[in-house]
């Protein structure tokens, strides 16, 4: 299992490939929609290369629910603990 941080890494790198972003960009309380507007497409881009990534089924409902990135590391955190 991943530590958070590296988690963290994932996610944020994953996030910036998606939105053509610099990793540094992307931080814990970087909210997708207020700050970048990203749309359903890119946030479904964004889920698929995160399963691959992390060998991991990533509901749809984890993905809208989560509010900023640090959000989504913590539900993508549960989730990998939860599937150990």
């Amino acid at each position: 299992m991943p530590t958070r941080e590296e988690l963290a890494l994932v996610v944020r790198t994953t996030i910036s490939d998606v939105l053509g972003t610099e990793v540094d960009e992307v931080q814990e309380r970087t909210s997708l929609l207020a700050d970048y507007g990203i749309d359903s497409l890119e946030l479904m881009e964004i889920g698929a290369r995160l399963e691959r990534a992390l060998a991991l089924r990533i509901a749809v409902e984890d993905l809208t629910a989560a509010s900023d990135v640090g959000h989504a590391i913590d539900l993508l955190e549960a989730r990998t603990a939860a599937a150990r």
